[in-house]
C-alpha cells in the first residue's frame, strides 16, 4: 500500500503500520528474550524497511511493555518508577532521570496514562508498503517528519474536522506516543493524532531533525481521502515542497 501524504510530503522514511496479532511473522527482527532494548530502535528499523515483532517476552524494557499495550509493569520497577523518573532512590538504584520534579508528580502522571492489556501476543511494526491488504488489519500508522512535514501533517489532521485541537503533544515515552496513546485514541469517537519522540532518552535513536506523528489508521485514511483539493495543491505548500526536495 502507498500513501499520497507520504509521497506529497517527500518523507525520508516509509510510514510504519502497527499490527496487533497472534501470528508471529517469519524472519522479523526481534529483541532477544530477557535482553534490554528500546522499542524506538526497532521502530526506526521498520522505518528503514525492516519488519519488526515484539512480544510479551521481548518488549525490551518495563516501559516498552507499557508502551506497547502489554499491561502496566511499572509497579515492578526496582526502587519505584516514581523515583526513577524524578529524583532517584539513592545508592544501589538507577539514577533519577529528572523528567518530573518529584515522585508525587510521576504518580499523578501514571494515574492518567491509559494502560491497557491488549488481547494479542504480538505487536508488529512494518513499512506501509509491505502491508497485506485484506489479510492484515493495521491499527496505527506512524510517520517520522521534519518541521515542514510535521506542519503539513498537523494542518491535514485539522483540515476536514471542526476545531483546532485534533493533534496533541503529550509528555510520554517514545513508545507510548507511537503505540499506547494512539491505540487509546482509536477507541474515541473523535480521535486525535499524537506528536511524539519528545522523549529525551529515546531521541538518540531517531534522526535529530525528526519527530513522530502517530494516529489511528482510520484517521489516516480520512486524511488520505482529503489530499486532493487541499492546501497541498496550493502555492504556499509548493514553496515548502521545493525546499524539502532541495535538502533531500
Amino acid at each position: 500500500m502507498q500513501s499520497q501524504i507520504a509521497e506529497r510530503l517527500k518523507l525520508r522514511y516509509s510510514p510504519v503500520v502497527i499490527v496487533l496479532t497472534d501470528e508471529k511473522p517469519a524472519n522479523a527482527t526481534e529483541f532477544i528474550e530477557g535482553r534490554r532494548g528500546c522499542v524506538v530502535t526497532l521502530l526506526t528499523a521498520a522505518m528503514k524497511g525492516r519488519q519488526v515483532v515484539l512480544s510479551r517476552k521481548t518488549f525490551g524494557c518495563i516501559g516498552g511493555a507499557a508502551g506497547l499495550g502489554f499491561g502496566n509493569l511499572y509497579p515492578h520497577f526496582p526502587g519505584g518508577f516514581e523515583y526513577f523518573l524524578s529524583i532517584g532512590r539513592g545508592e544501589g538504584y538507577p539514577e533519577g532521570e529528572a523528567y518530573k520534579k518529584t515522585p508525587e508528580l510521576v504518580e499523578s502522571f501514571l494515574k492518567i496514562m491509559p494502560f491497557m492489556d491488549i488481547p494479542y501476543e504480538y505487536v508488529v511494526f512494518k513499512p506501509l508498503s509491505d502491508l497485506v491488504i485484506g489479510k492484515e488489519e493495521p491499527r496505527i500508522i506512524v510517520f517520522y517528519a521534519n518541521p515542514d512535514q510535521l506542519s503539513a501533517l498537523v494542518v491535514m489532521a485539522n483540515y476536514g474536522r471542526s476545531g483546532n485541537d485534533n493533534v496533541a503533544i503529550p509528555f510520554a515515552a517514545g513508545c507510548q506516543s507511537c503505540c499506547l496513546l494512539p491505540l487509546n485514541e482509536a477507541a474515541r469517537d473523535q480521535p486525535k493524532a499524537i506528536v511524539g519522540m519528545i522523549d529525551i532518552t529515546a531521541r538518540p535513536f531517531i534522526d535529530a531533525d525528526l519527530l513522530s506523528f502517530s494516529l489511528p489508521f482510520s484517521m489516516f485514511q480520512e486524511m488520505e481521502n482529503n489530499v486532493v483539493g487541499s492546501f497541498l495543491d496550493k502555492p504556499a505548500w509548493q514553496k515548502i515542497e521545493k525546499r524539502i526536495s532541495e535538502k533531500a
